[in-house]
């Protein structure tokens, strides 16, 4: 089963200095029936005016995940961290017993986009760490890449959760697929582009567009067609 949640359908704050994007629950945005998605809080598309950014605030017990599509920002925490990324660069924080951060675009000119993700952490409490990785593009080029896992195998970033993150970059036509272990769910996000799902079998709304997501479950191979060229994240979750 492939529910889709269109990118018009999300939650919207326009705040002049940040405009975001919500696919749950988040914030003034509060909608009963788009809380989470398993393990999956939070889904925020972010575009962060030059110069403007997230002053230091609290969190805990909860795996943050940030993905950097075009710009630069700026991060400092309670931990000691501090560190700039870059497009194609991927942040894993751990809340745990709690952390302050702040984010910051250090642009005069450019905004930054970037997703923020956060995932329920595997269990409450766990010690607050930081990780930061780029993955090449080739890595990512017209396949699935890990960036995300429980044990950090194949060079992948820690997360304290029963999950696994993917990446790819698709060039048009391009096919990619995923299985699922019996049991597994999955959720995919269109980052950029547009993609078809399941290709060999149409299915009216079965097209996804930038900003568009899709939640999966029992559904044993998820086939993915590029339309043009396309950015996708995906979320093999329990």
């Amino acid at each position: 089963m492939i529910k889709i949640r269109r990118a018009d359908e999300r939650g919207h704050a326009d705040h002049g200095w940040l405009r975001t994007f919500h696919t749950f629950s988040f914030g003034e945005y509060q909608d009963p029936a788009q809380m989470q998605f398993r393990s999956l809080r939070v889904m925020n598309e972010d575009w962060v005016a030059p110069g403007r950014g997230f002053p230091t605030h609290p969190h805990r017990d909860m795996e943050i995940v940030t993905y950097l599509l075009e710009g630069q920002l700026e991060h400092q925490d309670s931990m000691g961290n501090g560190e700039v990324l870059n497009p194609g660069e991927f942040q894993r924080m751990s809340a745990g017993t709690g952390i302050t951060h702040s984010e910051f675009n250090p642009s005069d000119l450019h905004p930054v986009h970037l997703y923020q993700i956060w995932l329920y952490p595997n269990r409450r409490g766990l010690p607050p760490s930081y990780e930061q990785k780029q993955f090449p593009r080739e890595q990512r080029l017209n396949r699935f890449c890990l960036v995300a896992s429980p044990t950090g195998e194949d060079g992948s970033l820690t997360i304290h959760q029963d999950a696994r993150i993917y990446l790819a970059v698709l060039d048009p036509d391009a096919r990619i697929d995923h299985a699922w272990s019996p049991g597994r769910h999955g959720w995919l996000q269109v980052l950029r582009g547009k993609v078809r799902l399941n290709p060999l079998v149409p299915t009216d709304g079965q097209v996804l567009n930038a900003g568009d997501g899709a939640a999966i479950s029992d559904l044993p191979t998820l086939d993915i067609e590029s339309i043009s060229d396309s950015e996708v994240m995906l979320f093999d979750l329990d």
